[in-house]
């Protein structure tokens, strides 16, 4: 944790607030209530995974759009809309794979085991 915090860290305070929501109020809702509380452990368990992979998913991204050419995610679209990574398809198809599994691991792993 970062000075000047103290413990819990921000991790163990939205996994408190996950699994207190999990354990003791969703199972004494139903209906519309329920369904939002069950929306909420799964915006924090989102929020979890970020915090846990985030920075070197940060670092892999940049790395990989180093390796392009390309300053951020704004130039690479635009090099994609004109036409400009043509001649790196490949290496183009796997940057973006390798984005889209990182975006996955966090919105929602279970979508990479099928």
């Amino acid at each position: 944790m970062a000075a000047p915090h103290d413990a819990p860290t921000a991790r163990e305070l939205v996994e408190s607030v996950r699994e207190f929501l999990e354990r003791d109020v969703v199972g004494a809702l139903a209906g519309r209530a329920r369904f939002h509380a069950l929306v909420a452990v799964n915006a924090l368990s989102i929020v979890e995974r970020e915090m846990a992979e985030g920075g070197a998913q940060t670092v892999r991204h940049r790395a990989r759009l180093e390796a392009l050419g390309l300053p951020d995610d704004a130039a690479l679209a635009a090099a994609i809309r004109a036409g400009e990574l043509d001649d790196r398809a490949a290496e183009t198809r796997a940057m973006l794979t390798e984005t889209v599994r990182d975006k996955l691991l966090v919105a929602n792993p279970g979508y990479l085991d099928s």
